[in-house]
């Protein structure tokens, strides 16, 4: 396809650009942040429709009082049957050894049917195997190899961009998504947000919500810059798209939030939309522990977001470790959910970890 290939190399030559630094290292001094000169708007495959609840498949963890109080909470807001639900023991802690994860995903693999999509897993912690997340590794498999070499070019996910609506079906794999909140109470409010957000946005007359990209003067963590999409409205979806340079304040109406930075300052000043997506491109905002020195990607979902993405291992800066920032937003806006949108714009996702509620759909499907 070649607006796939057309892609693939804007990807590649913003990784060049980048030097793939690692996404750790301190910012670099400058007068204040530049946005690089940024590609027009691209197009993504038009989806044949998109997840529902009877294509999600629930894992609760009993050895885990979060997992059980979310996971039956999320079972009753988005009306699972019981088959749809499998509970496990798994040990509640940051990472899985490979065998740990071997017999949870055997686990996985023998109760949920052809079916079953994707996967909703109702933890916050294990949010990782070893270097991989373990969202990362239940869709593409464990690569103990990354492990050696975290900032080599990982396993290109058949998802990126892809026209599916049927995962599992087309694709052999299941996008996953941990409802993750800092607390039970946190993630039941943010399972309450994905579910009133559903059909609320681009419809006549309403409101615009607002997508916000913020460059900053950190080279390696700007890496997603010049994939910014332009700045103005987005004709028929009742979005405007904001450009910017220094870090979003005192916001209404705020529908997408992406940025480069180790720490985001005054998240209790973005008054986020209820299925808001928000994430920031950093090395370790997908170390769900807050051990990793860097903002965690739950400050998103604390602050009001519905989904977010953080990276559990030192990624570098590929920006295709990171969401695609066009993609991501036009996905969901022609209609997909919160996990279709987010898994497609990310091409290479295995160290990345996926947070929010998974059926999140403020868009009509158009």
């Amino acid at each position: 396809m070649r607006a796939r290939s057309c892609l693939a190399a804007v990807l590649l030559a913003t990784a060049a650009a980048a030097g793939a630094q690692p996404a750790s290292r301190p910012a670099t001094a400058a007068s204040g942040a530049s946005v690089p000169p940024r590609l027009g708007w691209l197009t993504v495959p038009r989806s044949p429709g998109r997840l529902g609840a009877q294509d999600i498949g629930l894992v609760i963890n009993t050895s885990d009082p979060y997992s059980v109080e979310v996971g039956e909470f999320y079972a009753q807001a988005r009306k699972l049957s019981a088959d749809q639900v499998l509970r496990v023991q798994v040990p509640v802690k940051p990472r899985l050894d490979p065998e740990e994860f071997d017999a949870l995903k055997a686990r996985i693999e023998h109760h949920f049917g052809p079916d079953t999509q994707a996967l909703a897993l109702a933890w916050t912690q294990p949010y990782a195997v070893q270097c991989n997340s373990i969202t990362g590794a239940l869709a593409l498999g464990y690569d103990a190899q990354l492990c050696a070499h975290p900032c080599a070019p990982s396993k290109r996910s058949p998802y990126f961009n892809a026209r599916s609506a049927r995962p599992y079906t087309d694709l052999q794999l299941r996008p996953a998504m941990l409802l993750a909140a800092h607390d039970a109470a946190g993630a039941k409010s943010l399972i309450e947000r994905g579910v009133q957000s559903d059909h609320t946005l681009g419809l006549r007359g309403a409101p615009p919500v607002h997508a916000y990209f913020v460059a900053t003067r950190d080279r390696a963590r700007n890496a997603r810059a010049p994939l910014f999409p332009p700045a103005g409205t987005v004709r028929g979806a009742g979005i405007v798209v904001h450009v910017e340079t220094s870090a979003v304040h005192d916001a209404d109406g705020v529908l997408l939030v992406e940025t480069g930075a180790a720490h985001v300052e005054q998240l209790d000043t973005l008054r986020f939309v209820p299925g808001a997506l928000a994430d920031h491109l950093t090395s370790f905002g997908g170390q769900l522990d807050g051990q990793g020195g860097q903002m965690s990607a739950l400050e998103w979902i604390a602050a009001g977001a519905t989904a977010s993405y953080g990276t559990v291992s030192e990624p570098c800066s590929h920006p295709q470790k990171f969401p695609h920032p066009q993609l991501l937003l036009l996905h969901y806006a022609q209609g997909s959910t919160a996990i279709e949108a987010y898994w497609k714009s990310v091409a290479w996702p295995l160290q990345g970890v996926f947070i929010g509620e998974p059926l999140a759909a403020p868009f009509p499907k158009r």
